[in-house]
């Protein structure tokens, strides 16, 4: 019979401290990495409140821009200053694309304020012409009169919101239509 030798004790310690220096560092970098996926989640949370931030007060000026909108009387106020523009010449650069126009009287400063935001929501409206339909005529007045028109006025009402900070902003547009004198 074959009879092994016990091991002597130096040797045993060396390996136990091997692997308990390998099981520390796999725990290491376990813990690492679940700091790391714990800040970039922080982060993307912040980021997307920040933006919903900024649609939120981009969607209230547009509805504030409506009502402005709905007070006007006439397309004559239409002249390129306090926020209210006519639609630019074809080729020409859209209105809301040029930076300047979102500082001071270029724009309409939103009377609505967001809890949270960096800076107050703003607002262009563009006249861009009238649509005249003639076959809605009995929508006009009286259906049997003679050479009635449909006429409305068409403006594109372009807001600006801001987040939580100022490198989160979102734009919004909608068209709108309404009867004018």
């Amino acid at each position: 019979m074959h009879k092994s030798l016990p091991m002597r004790r130096g040797q045993q310690a060396g390996v136990a401290l091997f692997i308990s220096l390998v099981l520390l560092l796999i725990l290491t970098i376990i813990g690492v990495s679940a700091v790391q996926t714990t800040s970039l989640e922080v982060r993307m949370t912040r980021n997307e409140h920040d933006n919903l931030l900024a649609f939120q007060a981009a969607e209230s000026a547009l509805r504030d821009a409506e009502v402005q909108l709905e007070a006007i009387p006439t397309v004559a106020a239409f002249n390129d200053t306090n926020g209210l523009y006519q639609i630019p010449d074809l080729g020409l650069d859209d209105v809301w694309e040029n930076a300047a126009v979102w500082t001071g009287g270029n724009s309409v400063q939103a009377p609505n304020a967001i809890d949270g935001t960096s800076a107050q929501a703003r607002y262009i409206i563009e006249y861009l012409g009238a649509v005249v339909r003639e076959e809605n005529a009995h929508q006009q007045g009286d259906p049997y009169a003679e050479g009635g028109i449909d006429r409305i006025e068409m403006f594109r009402i372009t807001a600006r919101g801001v987040g939580g900070t100022a490198n989160s902003t979102v734009f919004l547009q909608t068209t709108y239509g309404r009867i004018m004198i």
